[in-house]
């Protein structure tokens, strides 16, 4: 079976939409039929695929984000941003972005992040006046940085893929996403100057913060938690994750919001989710064996070295492919494929593999958030049910700033790099 007979049968079922999983294991396994390979040999190959330790983070931290959306955290969030930003003029939108912040720190899934923060955010900024398209574009613009933010839930799965310390791509992101919220700021401010009718602001009340600021304490204690063991040695991210999740729950008993039907509502969204994640990752590691049979890491690195010999012009050539990418498929797909190939080719061009995981996260979340495809705009459509144009129309001048912080990444690689060195995680 030659390659590029492989690869059509592989779009050709992507676009019959076959969900991805299926749709890699099918022409892989016709693949080794035709090479003389035994069925036995796939198996293993899903198998090994997903018998890996440090993967186990990624169903704990989904349990995370998930049990954190039925238990209200979004809400606390919203209520302790809402207290201490209310002078600002246009309060509620910078409300909106701080309430994506702290969700960040705690959700690692920009699908989860957007739908719950859209629940609540969207309908009150509305009733302020704020029009649809810029209310809906801010949410799920704002919702991106929980999967560049640790815990980040692509980063767990990049390092598990790559090799590489995911404690180290956790801190190489935090510099990142907090350039994608200066940002969204920026947008935010130069939006409200335009549109006066909208920039109100409330009297500061001190009652009202003190309350959201006890209610919010547990929530924000979470984050020091998990990056304070990974970052301190204590404990492992796998590790931290396990923790993360044991400490949602005594906090849902705390709050008295956690019930039985919904710790199962959230565990059974965690089987979901988590079951789809392992099992494209176990046909990505049967297809990598194609790919690694077929010479594919070679032949492409060849190719682009004949292309061209500079790092930067390499990144820019795969930013634009990512995005393409991000627009059409989920972001763990493209991470468990793409990253085997690229990471002998990164060696070749000295690019740091961290510095390559922050760019290929933020470009694949940039990707999902650009129409007419994008995941994320189709989570936030479902909730408010408005016409798909008007989110459309409304998300396009935020992909400006977070592209202005893609290309900053892509030139300065140092921006990634720094927080992680100084940790001595690199």
């Amino acid at each position: 079976m030659d390659l590029w007979l492989y690869v059509l049968l592989l779009v050709v079922l992507l676009l019959l939409r076959v969900p991805v999983a299926f749709a890699m294991i099918a022409p892989s396994l016709v693949y080794f039929y035709s090479q003389g390979l035994s069925p036995g040999y796939a198996i293993s190959s899903i198998v090994n695929g997903i018998n890996s330790f440090p993967l186990l983070a990624v169903p704990l931290f989904i349990f995370v984000g998930t049990i954190a959306n039925h238990l209200g955290i979004a809400t606390r969030l919203y209520d302790f941003a809402k207290a201490l930003l209310p002078r600002l003029p246009g309060n509620l939108a910078y409300v909106n972005l701080g309430t994506a912040i702290g969700f960040s720190w705690i959700s690692g899934s920009a699908l989860a992040d957007a739908a719950s923060t859209s629940k609540i955010q969207i309908p009150q900024m509305l009733k302020a006046g704020y029009p649809y398209g810029f209310s809906a574009g801010l949410t799920a613009s704002g919702s991106l940085m929980s999967t560049v933010m640790p815990p980040s839930i692509p980063a767990v799965l990049f390092a598990a893929t790559a090799s590489i310390s995911t404690g180290a791509l956790f801190a190489g992101s935090i510099l990142p996403a907090g350039l994608m919220a200066a940002g969204l700021a920026v947008y935010i401010f130069i939006w409200v100057k335009r549109h006066p009718e909208v920039a109100t602001s409330r009297a500061f009340d001190g009652a009202a913060l003190r309350k959201a600021v006890v209610r919010v304490i547990g929530p924000m204690l979470l984050p020091v938690i998990i990056l304070g063991g990974i970052f301190s040695g204590l404990f492992t991210p796998t590790e931290s994750a396990g923790i993360a999740a044991a400490y949602m729950l005594v906090l849902g008993v705390f709050y008295r919001t956690l019930t039985l039907p919904v710790f199962w509502r959230a565990a059974k969204e965690t089987v979901v989710i988590s079951g789809g994640i392992l099992l494209i990752l176990g046909a990505s590691n049967l297809m990598g064996q194609v790919l690694a049979r077929e010479q594919v890491s070679r032949n492409l690195g060849e190719w682009l070295t004949a292309l061209t010999d500079n790092p930067i012009v390499f990144l820019l050539l795969l930013n634009g492919l990512l995005i393409i990418l991000g627009i059409f498929l989920e972001a763990p797909p493209v991470i468990l494929v793409l990253v085997p190939i690229l990471m002998p080719i990164v060696a070749d061009f000295g690019i740091d593999p961290v510095h390559l995981g922050v760019i290929m996260i933020l470009n694949l979340m940039i990707g999902s958030l650009t129409p007419p495809v994008g995941a994320v705009l189709f989570v936030v459509g479902s909730i408010t049910r408005r016409p798909m144009g008007e989110l459309f129309r409304g998300i396009l001048p935020f992909l400006i700033p977070l592209g202005v912080v893609l290309l900053l990444l892509t030139v300065f690689p140092w921006i990634v790099t720094i927080v992680p060195t100084w940790l001595g995680l690199l």
